[in-house]
C-alpha cells in the first residue's frame, strides 16, 4: 500500500513538473505537492521587487492612458463628421432687422428698374432716421490688373455730396491766403505739421502745392490708409489752390474700380431732390464712359445697384445707360 501510495504521488508531482524521484520520501513528495498548490500571494515590497501598492497604482495609471487614448480617437471621429445645425441656417434677409425686411419688401429682386425708378425706390426705401448716403455699385467689365483698365477718376457733382467737407492746405505763405481766401479751413503750414505729428487730422480733404510735397512724403503711412495723402490724379497736388479748394467744398468725388471691378460712390443723400440725384449720378457714369478703355471687348457695363447706407438694393437695367 505504501509503494502504491508513493507512485501515485509520483504521478502527481510528475504532471505539475515537480522535481521529485523515487529518492524522496512520501513526506517530501506531499510537501512539494502542496507547495506547488498554494495559491500565489501578493509579492511584497523586498529588495529588488516593486510592493503591492505600487502594483495597484501602476495598474491604475495604464487605465487612466487607456481611457485618454479611448477618447481622443473618439473626440478625433466625432471632428471628422459633418457638424449638424440644430436650426436650418436662415437666409441674408431673415438675419435683417425688422424694419429692413419691410423696407425689403416694396423691391422686387426678380426686376430691374429703369434708373430714375431706382433712385426714388431707393429714397422710399431708406429704413433709417438720418440722412443716408445715397450709393451706386457699377460692376465694369474691365480687368483692374491691366494699367490701362484700372479706370480712376475724379469729377465735381453738380449738386454737391451733401457732406460739410473740411480741407486742409499745405502751402507756401502767399498760396495758404489764397486758399484761406477761398474757403479752406486749415492752412497754417506749422500747425498741421504740429497736428500730423501727433496723429490728429482734422480734415477730410489735405490739398499740397508740388513744392511742399517732399515735406509731407514722412506722413504718407499715416495719410495714405486714410486716403487723405494729396495725389495729383485725384486733383489734391496742385498750383492752383484756390480752384482746388473751391472744388472739393463744391463736392469733389473721386472714384477707382477696385480689385472685382466694381466702382462704389456715395452722389448724394436722401434728403436730395429726385432731379438732384439724376444729375450726379449722370454726371459719374458720363465720366465712367469717358475713360472707357479704347482696346475693351464686350460690354463695358455689367450691372448696376442703387442702394442707400442701410437699405435694401435696387437693380437698374444698365441697357438703359
Amino acid at each position: 500500500k505504501i509503494m502504491a501510495k508513493k507512485a501515485d504521488l509520483l504521478e502527481e508531482a510528475k504532471a505539475l513538473n515537480l522535481e521529485v524521484t523515487d529518492k524522496n520520501t512520501i513526506v517530501e513528495i506531499e510537501e512539494a505537492i502542496a507547495a506547488a498548490n498554494k495559491p500565489a500571494e501578493k509579492t511584497t515590497a523586498k529588495s529588488g521587487k516593486r510592493s503591492a501598492k505600487g502594483l495597484e497604482e501602476a495598474e491604475a495609471k495604464a487605465e487612466k492612458i487607456e481611457a485618454q487614448h479611448h477618447r481622443t480617437e473618439t473626440e478625433a471621429e466625432a471632428a471628422e463628421k459633418p457638424k449638424q445645425h440644430a436650426n436650418p441656417t436662415r437666409s441674408r434677409l431673415e438675419r435683417q432687422g425688422k424694419k429692413f425686411r419691410k423696407a425689403a419688401e416694396a423691391v422686387d429682386k426678380d426686376k430691374t428698374y429703369t434708373l430714375k425708378e431706382a433712385i426714388d425706390l431707393a429714397q422710399k426705401t431708406s429704413p433709417v432716421k438720418f440722412d443716408a448716403t445715397v450709393e451706386m455699385h457699377l460692376r465694369l467689365g474691365v480687368d483692374p490688373r491691366h494699367a490701362d483698365q484700372n479706370i480712376r477718376d475724379n469729377l465735381v457733382l453738380p449738386a454737391g455730396t451733401g457732406k460739410t467737407v473740411r480741407v486742409a492746405v499745405f502751402a507756401e505763405a502767399d498760396d495758404a491766403a489764397t486758399a484761406k481766401k477761398a474757403g479752406a479751413d486749415l492752412t497754417d503750414a506749422e500747425q498741421l505739421v504740429k497736428e500730423l505729428e501727433k496723429g490728429i487730422m482734422n480734415f477730410d480733404t489735405l490739398i499740397a502745392t508740388p513744392a511742399q510735397m517732399p515735406k509731407l512724403g514722412k506722413y504718407a503711412r499715416v495719410l495714405g490708409p486714410r486716403g487723405l495723402m494729396p495725389n495729383p490724379k485725384s486733383g489734391t497736388v496742385t498750383t492752383d489752390v484756390a480752384k482746388a479748394v473751391h472744388d472739393a467744398k463744391a463736392g469733389r468725388v473721386e472714384y477707382r474700380v477696385d480689385s472685382a471691378g466694381i466702382v462704389h460712390l456715395g452722389f448724394g443723400k436722401v434728403s436730395f431732390t429726385a432731379k438732384q440725384l439724376s444729375e450726379n449720378i449722370d454726371a459719374v457714369i458720363a465720366s465712367i464712359k469717358a475713360n472707357k478703355p479704347n482696346g475693351l471687348k464686350g460690354n463695358y457695363f455689367k450691372a448696376l445697384h442703387i442702394t442707400t447706407s442701410m437699405g435694401p438694393s435696387v437693380s437698374v437695367d444698365v441697357a438703359s445707360l
